[in-house]
């Protein structure tokens, strides 16, 4: 486990604490505390149960990794469970972002280590922030869950370029492209709707004045991250009719070639059936001739005048042959 202490003073200086036994002797001279703890164990949060007033269950939350986005209110302090995304490599990966605000502490429990980075910027960005980060810990809340939501911005733009990529590829080139790509974009904006959907209701409830430790001034930053949740929800639902969309004119594409190839075929089928009963009377009348039937019928003295008549009416019935199967041709349509 990692973990980090700061100490927002009453004039909104973060400074960085050592231990948390520091952090505690400092919040008690004035301001609130700030503690960050990347992928806990529940042994190694237990001691703020004491320390804090932090709930069991809250606890036990913070060391689940499958629960789904919520609010909690406890005596003591107010518990919210969010989710951040990224999409790298063409992978969709979440992580569990849980958030435990009191009257004078906030704890921030990671359950990734790949939320190093973005935690860097949010240290960054509060460091400078002083004017908000002061006026008490559902202020700082509000920051942290606001980078959460500007990073699934990121992540829903990254996505909706795969989309597009698969789009092109569909159009251009349909027999490179794997369905499969389809069905892991829907299954992905599928886990990304649910997070939004109970994400939004997290808002509702604190925009309800629910939550005794979200003061009253923040409100107002929370709307704007529930119209911020708003817009990718609907980016979200956008994106997955698209996804089907191109799924089923993959199929109707896929359905076009296999029909046009049916068709080519069954024209050469038609081509080499035509050729076929244009000779097969001359095939019969060759067999028969070509056992000297006509020699012994007019006798063997006329062979020169024989075989050369024989191939003439050979010729005349394949060309009437052929003239009758081309009329039939063009009374099918009539008959049909």
């Amino acid at each position: 486990m990692e973990s980090k202490y700061y100490h927002i003073s009453q004039g909104g200086k973060c400074n960085t604490m050592t231990t948390f036994d520091e952090a505690l002797a400092a919040a008690k001279k004035g301001g609130y505390i700030w503690l960050i703890y990347i992928h806990p164990t529940k042994e190694e949060l237990t001691p703020l149960i004491d320390a804090l007033g932090l709930h069991p269950l809250a606890i036990e939350d913070c060391t689940d990794e499958n629960q789904i986005p919520k609010i909690e209110d406890y005596p003591q302090h107010t518990f919210i469970l969010f989710n951040s995304f990224s999409y790298i490599d063409k992978k969709l990966r979440i992580n569990e972002v849980d958030l435990l605000m009191g009257e004078n502490f906030l704890v921030t429990v990671y359950s990734n280590s790949n939320n190093q980075s973005h935690l860097q910027d949010i240290e960054r960005m509060i460091k400078l922030d002083s004017d908000n980060i002061r006026l008490g810990p559902s202020f700082l809340a509000h920051i942290l869950l606001d980078q959460i939501v500007d990073q699934k911005f990121l992540a829903t733009e990254a996505l909706e370029d795969e989309i597009n990529q698969a789009e092109d590829v569909i159009i251009n080139n349909l027999a490179s492209f794997n369905p499969a790509d389809l069905l892991h974009h829907r299954r992905d904006l599928s886990a990304f709707r649910k997070s939004l959907f109970h994400e939004r209701e997290v808002l509702v409830k604190i925009y309800r004045k629910d939550c005794k430790y979200i003061s009253e001034k923040a409100l107002l930053f929370y709307r704007d991250i529930y119209d911020h949740l708003t817009k990718l929800f609907e980016l979200t639902e956008s994106s997955r009719d698209t996804v089907n969309s191109l799924m089923e004119m993959y199929l109707s594409m896929l359905n076009n070639q296999m029909a046009k190839s049916a068709n080519e075929m069954n024209a050469t089928v038609r081509r080499l059936t035509f050729i076929t009963t244009i000779f097969m009377p001359l095939t019969l009348l060759a067999g028969i001739g070509g056992m000297s039937e006509w020699t012994m019928m007019t006798g063997p003295a006329n062979w020169k005048i024989a075989y050369p008549a024989f191939l003439i009416a050979m010729v005349f019935i394949g060309v009437i042959n052929y003239y009758f199967l081309k009329w039939l041709e063009k009374k099918r349509p009539e008959i049909g």
